[in-house]
């Protein structure tokens, strides 16, 4: 049996952050929502709509009260510029965890021009070390659960499985004769190797989260999670009031929702290069889940950062567009890949934590591809198909 808690979803107006926030509420945990509805507004900067339409935050609060009877607070804070705010409502809230989704998430974004690399930046990198300390200055005992990205690893062929955050490392030497020292073998972070501005802001999270459990013995579990794919899910499919976002530009929108999109449109899937770069994916139902699980399984005062590889399955991005080409009929087309990165690779990764937990992944097949097309289909005359290709070039 798990012991309700007192959590704060830091970013719980967003994509992950909303069906996480109501998945938790439901199972009786008192939730407190920190947002600055950045991603609406980046929406407004972009001149692009979620697919779905979106309630604001105070309809979507109201709605999920009268339906289910559990209220969720909320407070509009920017938490990588307003520490004092921040400091206030902790020290009132008392988290038990504190999940924390308040960054900038896309890489394509953070790379459009100065203006969002230095965004991202300040912001992710902010955001994340205000938290931090803020839980080291009020001294709470609160187990702070970030959502990573698989991204931290690089995008190349590794030649075995990655594990989960660490790696066995051995330090080879020379003396002033030339003979070879081997020091003791260490367990060290994965050597990060970001491929965009984003990315480099989670690797300097995992850096900052080692530093503060170091030295303050702080509690934090980090998920690397892969791409993800979806719309709504049981709880937010309640009521149009509670939809999730559905981003199909190309600053935002995922693989795989672009090619549905594009499906609808009766425009062809885009495949950028060779379409043979492995990627991580698992479906929206699943991030809330895991996050559950990590929240309601806390890591004790461990001597290292918990690390989780979030992930329910690789594809090529070209089998993902055969997949849907088959279900919907579309033509695949090849174009120049935006991104610095190999034409081909593999990707193996365990996930063996969440697996011991209870994680048992949701995978891509035909009614699940049903499911998301209906919302593709019956939305399709919100889209702006000249927002679908990537324009940013890294």
């Amino acid at each position: 049996m798990y012991k309700k808690l007192k959590i704060i979803v830091v970013g719980g107006d967003g994509y992950c952050g909303w069906p996480t926030s109501l998945h938790l509420s439901d199972r009786g945990h008192e939730i407190l929502i920190i947002d600055n509805l950045s991603r609406r507004k980046i929406d407004i900067e972009l001149g692009v709509d979620s697919l779905t339409p979106i309630s604001s935050m105070h309809e979507r609060i109201e709605s999920w009260s009268e339906l289910s009877g559990n209220r969720i607070g909320f407070e509009f804070i920017d938490v990588a510029v307003e520490y004092d705010k921040l400091i206030q409502v902790l020290k009132f809230f008392q988290p038990d965890a504190i999940i924390h989704f308040g960054e900038q998430r896309s890489a394509p974004y953070s790379m459009k021009n100065s203006s969002t690399r230095r965004y991202t930046i300040s912001n992710n990198i902010n955001a994340t070390n205000n938290i931090l300390s803020a839980i080291v200055e009020l001294e709470l005992n609160t187990h702070l659960v970030h959502l990573g990205t698989m991204g931290v690893y690089g995008y190349s062929t590794s030649g075995f499985k990655l594990p989960e955050g660490y790696v066995k490392a051995v330090f080879k030497l020379k003396d002033d004769m030339g003979n070879e020292i081997i020091t003791e073998e260490n367990e060290i972070l994965y050597p990060p190797d970001p491929g965009s501005i984003y990315h480099l802001t989670k690797t300097q999270d995992a850096l900052s989260f080692a530093y503060y459990n170091k030295n303050y013995g702080l509690q934090i579990t980090d998920l690397h999670q892969g791409i993800v794919w979806g719309t709504n899910t049981k709880l937010t499919s309640r009521d149009p009031r509670l939809f999730n976002r559905f981003d199909y530009d190309g600053d935002y929108g995922t693989v795989l929702n672009r090619f549905l999109v594009q499906s609808s449109q009766n425009l062809p899937l885009t495949v950028h290069g060779k379409g043979l770069q492995t990627r991580a994916f698992i479906n929206i139902e699943d991030t809330a889940r895991c996050i559950r699980l990590a929240v309601e399984n806390p890591t004790d005062n461990s001597d290292k950062v918990r690390i989780f590889n979030q992930l329910a399955e690789t594809h090529t991005v070209l089998s993902v567009a055969k997949m849907v080409s088959s279900f919907t009929g579309a033509e695949i087309i090849n174009i120049p890949n935006p991104r610095k990165e190999d034409e081909e690779h593999e990707l193996s990764v365990s996930n063996n934590n969440l697996v011991q937990l209870g994680f048992k992944p949701i995978l891509l097949n035909e009614n699940l591809l049903e499911e998301v097309k209906m919302i593709t289909d019956s939305y399709k005359h919100r889209c702006d198909h000249k927002l679908i290709p990537c324009t940013s070039k890294w």
